[in-house]
């Protein structure tokens, strides 16, 4: 499996710092609209930042990243915090849906996604999938739960956890990736993994 780059990682940390920037001016001000103007222009930065280093903006940042800046816009302009809260919600329901919708149709989508970067067998890629799938629709459950029980603040700190969460979910995946990882044009595939996730 190949290292990342610097710029990937970079590029990384761009993708986290609108919701890091905003938890941090919402405890800093207390002003759920300042903290959303943050998350607004910091979103924007992230990906430019993405075009510039890798000269492509990657399909799910780019959708997470054009969201938080639609509903971060209409929380502002409509004087509506719950409309930038939901938009965890909205953006991590779809991407399950969009999953689970695409194993039903006998396309993965996943596959198509990081097929460029990964080479796995077909049935790992369901697996994959599947797994993805489950996280991204705990997410938004757990966002639903969140927005309409506790305060912003807290709601933001949940939103930093989450992307904690996400990056040790990813890397819980390594051993599962590493065992029927193979590189591209091998000729003789791993056995497919066992069934279930």
């Amino acid at each position: 499996m190949a290292e990342p780059k610097v710029s990937s990682i970079l590029v990384q940390a761009a993708n986290a710092a609108p919701t890091v920037g905003f938890l941090a001016m919402l405890l800093i001000t207390h002003d759920f609209p300042k903290a959303s103007w943050v998350m607004v222009g910091l979103s924007a930065a992230a990906l430019a930042l993405s075009l510039i280093l890798e000269r492509r903006i990657a399909p799910i940042p780019l959708f997470s990243g054009v969201m938080a800046m639609g509903f971060g816009g209409l929380s502002i302009v409509l004087h509506r915090n719950d409309l930038l809260q939901m938009k965890m919600s909205i953006v991590d329901g779809v991407l399950g849906a969009a999953l689970f919708g695409g194993l039903v149709l006998k396309k993965n989508p996943l596959k198509r996604l990081l097929g460029g970067a990964m080479s796995l067998p077909d049935e790992a890629w369901r697996v994959l999938t599947i797994r993805y799938g489950l996280f991204f629709w705990v997410s938004a459950v757990a966002n639903e739960i969140i927005r309409r029980t506790q305060t912003p603040e807290v709601w933001a700190s949940f939103r930093v956890v989450a992307i904690v969460a996400a990056v040790a979910f990813g890397a819980a995946q390594f051993p599962f990736l590493k065992k029927y990882w193979r590189e591209p044009g091998a000729v003789e595939a791993p056995e497919p993994p066992e069934p279930g996730f």
